[in-house]
């Protein structure tokens, strides 16, 4: 089966940061799993651009390039840590400049890392319903670090959900097809058009 593309979103702010560590983990455990090639984006380095495509409704050249990996990825793995029991502004604001088909059928492993383990519930109750609404295919088992996971090196049952989830996103990439690059010589969508999807 030919090499497919894995995008890893880490919305840590800080660097290093446990969710770059996580993202890291997950990455790495799905390519023993699957022949991808993975390609990590930090969301922080992006976000000047993510407010001024809310203002402007045009990404800059460096986030639209960011946007088309997402759409041609065949498969994600989406990380932020846990801000007031939910996702961080930066992670929401990021997929909410994604157009909204840019997911559908899309398999997505998700996590995050927290203080505490008691902020693992914003993955069922925020994040899965979030990817769920955008239409992509969510592994069953998400994966939550808090700050003991990583005062112990990571513990055991830590590692077995990062290997569950990544083997499970494995399976899911290989089982759909592979995602069709862009046809250069495509007719391009008139302007007209364009904005006329930008107002709706």
């Amino acid at each position: 089966m030919s090499e497919r593309t894995i995008v890893v979103i880490s919305a840590g702010l800080s660097n290093p940061s446990s969710t770059r560590m996580l993202a890291d983990r997950l990455a790495t455990a799905t390519a023993r799993n699957a022949q991808v090639n993975v390609r990590f984006v930090e969301l922080r380095d992006h976000a000047k651009d993510i407010a001024n495509n809310f203002v402007t409704g045009f990404p800059s050249p460096e986030l639209d390039e960011v946007l088309e990996a997402v759409r041609g990825a065949d498969g994600l793995i989406a990380i932020t840590p846990i801000f007031q029991a939910s996702y961080s502004g930066l992670f929401k604001s990021f997929f909410d400049v994604l157009d909204k088909e840019a997911l559908a059928g899309k398999p997505v492993v998700i996590g995050a890392t927290g203080g505490s383990a008691r902020h693992s519930l914003a993955l069922e109750h925020a994040m899965r319903p979030m990817f769920a609404y955008l239409h992509a295919v969510v592994a069953p088992t998400s994966v939550y670090a808090a700050s003991e996971d990583w005062a112990t090196g990571g513990d055991s049952t830590l590692a077995d959900r990062v290997e569950r989830a990544a083997g499970e996103l494995a399976a899911l990439v290989e089982q759909r097809p592979a995602v069709q690059a862009p046809d250069p010589f495509e007719e391009p969508v008139p302007f007209e058009q364009l904005l006329a999807q930008q107002q709706n």
